[in-house]
């Protein structure tokens, strides 16, 4: 109600003091209703809208080994989801979560499966021949090319 009168006051004031043809006076109102339109509609959009989603992913490469997964549902302040990856040793790593205002943050994590590590330690193929883990490389023996 309040942006109407000073809508109204604004227009009264301005066809006071301008001299204004009837064309302007069409063109200024249709202006100024615009004006107060895109403001209720601002006034009316939420921005602290009840928050409700759900999403999921999952990524298998072959060539890298990089397998994971993921979703999670959300729903007022509930939120729900889990997530898998492959680790490095062979295992898959298993996280299911929630969260709520009664509970907090809650994760189970599980592993699947049995860990494989290499049978010798210390042996790498490769240029120069390899010292362990650990051990870097100098460029230095390496010849330049013209």
């Amino acid at each position: 109600m309040r942006l109407e009168q000073n809508h109204h006051s604004l227009f009264v004031y301005l066809s006071k003091t301008t001299n204004l043809n009837q064309q302007n006076v069409q063109v200024f109102q249709l202006f100024l209703a615009l004006v107060v339109l895109s403001a209720a509609v601002l006034a009316v959009d939420d921005f602290h809208a009840y928050p409700s989603y759900k999403f999921e992913y999952g990524v298998k490469d072959p060539h890298t080994g990089d397998h994971k997964s993921q979703w999670e549902h959300r729903d007022g302040d509930v939120v729900k989801g889990a997530y898998t990856l492959h680790e490095a040793d062979g295992t898959e790593r298993v996280v299911e979560y929630s969260s709520d205002k009664h509970n907090g943050f809650q994760a189970h994590v599980k592993r699947v499966g049995h860990a494989h590590h290499p049978e010798v330690y210390g042996q790498q193929a490769g240029y120069g021949g390899s010292y362990g883990h650990g051990y870097g490389h100098s460029y230095s023996k390496l010849s330049k090319i013209n």
